[in-house]
């Protein structure tokens, strides 16, 4: 079945395709996004229910191999040390995302130039900067201007209180003499475009029921569809088709019930994120491109790059609160982000502020540490345990390396596969 051509086809709904499909919505042309899962209730996010960290681990985890969702696709990551974080749903993955927003530096555009990795972007941070400066309006970036690790910006809200936990870690950084700041955090600390503020509900990773946290769908979304453009859910797209000049003409795509339908399109944008595109474009096979599509360099699905970090962990002897407040907001400290050959380290990493557990959680994270014991002291010693877990990530960058990739060995199924590096590089 086929369906009336349109001028633009977007595939996805997640942040990119959100912003795009507003951005273009002035224009006025006939524009329609495909989006293989659908819109999200608020109203049956985990933290409604009393069940919300058992949740946290199943149908709303951060990996599609544990969540099986209907609208999922699994991902072989047996390969990688690193598991893909990705959600299928309109608003993507900023429907699960922590809301920490950071930005680039300057000098992340001018990798190889700088520091001989990587490679330099074709344009600068100067180039973007307007463009960050609308996202963070139509977003609602919370933070404190002045920040010294970044040019001179402004923030649309007041930051994230850093509440006891972010405070008390403020304080070991201000006696090492490091950089810290408060993070800037697409969370409504005050109303906000009909949002409502941030009331510290904690486990904004499972999807923000009061609506604070901007995700695409509650953003970006609603003023595109005010402004004509179409949007249609539960739309998985199978391939992208050519015609005989090679150009893009459409897509094969199983709609809600299952039929396979051909949506043709002028243009045709892929939005489908770091795994989905690139798989979506090796199943695209043609007599033009017999090893997918835009793939005649062999290229299409190298070089991925994640997002890696790791995690440090403490237990404090005072109570911090931490369950309290959005998840991984509220400081981040940018000390080792530059290159200091003299810590004999090039291209470094972020700090961010890590909160608390819920009780569920810190007991299962307890016995597994083995912090809690079994038996007759259990009780007494997660009374001590609990609400006493802090820590930082520590979010470090991934090169773009051709080992680093996504294939498609033998069926749909993507696989992502990486070696393991050495810490020096």
């Amino acid at each position: 079945m086929a369906d009336d051509p349109v001028d633009v086809l977007i595939i996805g709904a997640g942040a990119s395709a959100a912003a795009f499909a507003w951005s273009l919505a002035e224009t006025r042309m006939n524009i329609l996004c495909l989006e293989q899962g659908d819109w999200m209730d608020p109203a049956r996010y985990p933290t409604t229910g009393i069940d919300w960290e058992i949740r946290q681990l199943g149908d709303f985890a951060l990996s599609p191999n544990t969540r099986r969702r209907p609208e999922d696709y699994p991902v072989n990551d047996s390969d990688s040390p690193i598991a893909a974080s990705m959600f299928s749903a309109v608003g993507g993955s900023t429907i699960l995302y922590a809301g920490h927003f950071p930005r680039l530096h300057p000098s992340d555009f001018r990798v190889r130039s700088l520091d001989g990795v990587a490679d330099d972007w074709p344009l600068d941070y100067a180039h973007l900067e307007p463009y960050y400066a609308v996202n963070d309006r139509m977003m609602g970036v919370a933070g404190l201007a002045g920040d010294p690790a970044y040019p001179p910006k402004e923030v649309p809200l007041p930051p994230v209180p850093l509440g006891t936990l972010g405070e008390t870690i403020a304080r070991g950084f201000d006696r090492l003499g490091w950089h810290w700041w408060p993070s800037d955090s697409a969370i409504a600390t005050r109303p906000y475009r009909g949002r409502a503020q941030c009331i510290n509900l904690g486990p904004c990773i499972t999807g923000c029921a009061q609506g604070a946290k901007a995700s695409t769908d509650i953003t970006y979304w609603p003023d595109a569809l005010r402004a004509g453009v179409r949007l249609a859910t539960r739309c998985r797209v199978r391939e992208i088709t050519v015609g005989a000049d090679g150009l893009a003409d459409g897509v094969l795509y199983h709609d809600a019930e299952g039929a396979l339908r051909r949506q043709r399109a002028e243009i045709v944008v892929v939005a489908c994120n770091g795994i989905g595109t690139p798989r979506l474009l090796l199943n695209s096979r043609s007599k033009q491109f017999p090893d997918g599509l835009a793939n005649r360099s062999g290229l299409v699905g190298k070089n991925l790059m994640f997002h890696p970090y790791g995690m440090v962990t403490g237990v404090f002897d005072e109570r911090l609160e931490g369950y309290k407040g959005p998840t991984g907001c509220g400081l981040m400290s940018q000390e080792f982000y530059e290159t200091d050959r003299s810590r004999g380290f090039v291209r470094g990493f972020s700090f961010e502020l890590v909160r608390g557990v819920g009780p569920a959680s810190a007991a299962l994270w307890g016995m597994a540490s083995g912090q809690l014991p079994w038996g007759a002291r259990h009780h007494e010693c997660y009374a001590e345990f609990f609400d006493r877990i802090g820590g930082l990530l520590a979010i470090c960058e991934d090169l773009p390396e051709p080992h680093n990739c996504v294939s498609i060995p033998s069926s749909s199924t993507a696989t992502a596969s990486r070696r393991r590096r050495s810490p020096t590089g």
